[in-house]
């Protein structure tokens, strides 16, 4: 009986030393794998992904949140959620998120993550494709994410005064025509930025409000004669609807610019713009930081995005009437 006694103290002493030292292996950079615990380095975190609608874009920015957490050695099991477009499920998801006691919730979309933010202030969340952070109340500043919540923005600083420098450069008619869902505080933020930008030049919005992405090809078609081009920000709900956009820029030879570039594979002439897919790696970078334990979210400052170039649409371009300028040769990438 002695000899079970002193191995079942050894054990516990083994154990209590294990206990002690795990904290700091665990924030640590994984090269010592020997020494960490292994109840901890084989732990699976829970990940709630909730999202506003599903379009390349957003899609995009899931992948690459997902492989961030798997190129940081991470074992995650996902819990995706699809809101459809509707504000009760968006809520509902949040709320089924802090029920489950995930480790983390991912919100793609500024609805996604405003619902989310009203659901917890305890679970850490990663945001990505806001617009304006600030002016949704997500966080206080840029630099001064809330307790819980940090991100990446999908607003480059130069994206919008860029597109409306790039009309009034090389382009005569004065009249832009903005489709976009009133109720999503991200769009009224870009349309009030391009308002800004065009101060100065001769060119003048066009508001055409939709509700839902059912609405989107007729507000389209209301702007057939009184707009010479048509403005698709990154607005979800029209985004989600693009093609019917497209098809009638392209029957009516309407330049058509969008805010993104996977808007601009679809269809869209031109865009100054970026990879979503490397604004969500970088959220997810984010969240491995917080689920290691090496951050929390009030330590990261939102990010802008890394990289922005002009994407115009050679297809495109030839269904819409618009005759290439060689001097875009110089500051644009082109694709078929």
């Amino acid at each position: 009986m002695n000899w079970k006694k002193a191995v079942g103290s050894s054990l516990l002493s083994l154990m209590l030393l294990a206990g002690c030292g795990g904290g700091g292996n665990s924030t640590g950079n994984g090269n010592d794998q020997a020494s960490e615990p292994q109840g901890e380095e084989q732990k699976t975190f829970k990940v709630g992904i909730t999202q506003i609608v599903e379009h390349p874009s957003l899609d995009a920015a899931t992948n690459g949140f997902k492989k961030a957490l798997e190129d940081a050695g991470l074992t995650v099991e996902y819990d995706v959620q699809i809101a459809q477009g509707d504000q009760s499920n968006n809520q509902t998801i949040a709320n089924n998120f802090v029920g489950e006691q995930v480790d983390l919730i991912f919100a793609n979309s500024t609805p996604s993550a405003q619902a989310v933010l009203n659901a917890t202030k305890d679970i850490p969340i990663v945001f990505t494709s806001v617009t304006d952070p600030v002016g949704a109340e997500l966080v206080e500043a840029m630099d001064k994410p809330g307790p819980n919540i940090t991100g990446t923005t999908d607003t480059h600083p130069d994206a919008i005064p860029n597109t409306v420098k790039f009309i009034d450069q090389y382009f005569d008619g004065k009249k832009v025509g903005m489709i976009y869902n009133a109720g999503e505080q991200n769009s009224v933020a870009q349309v009030e930025l391009v308002k800004k930008a065009m101060e100065g030049t001769d060119l003048q919005v066009i508001e055409v409000p939709v509700a839902t992405s059912a609405e989107v090809k007729q507000a389209a078609e209301s702007l057939v004669g009184a707009a010479d081009y048509i403005y698709i920000i990154t607005d979800n709900t029209v985004v989600s609807a693009l093609e019917s956009v497209v098809s009638v820029a392209n029957e009516n030879d309407i330049p058509l610019f969008v805010g993104e570039l996977d808007s601009v594979a679809r269809g869209g002439f031109a865009a100054y713009g970026f990879d979503y897919y490397d604004i969500g790696y970088e959220a997810g970078q984010m969240a491995a930081q917080i689920l290691k334990g090496e951050k929390t979210a009030a330590d990261l400052p939102v990010q802008y995005p890394q990289n922005l170039k002009l994407v115009i649409n050679k297809t495109a371009a030839k269904e819409m009437g618009i005759e290439l300028n060689p001097e875009w040769d110089g500051i644009a990438e082109y694709i078929e």
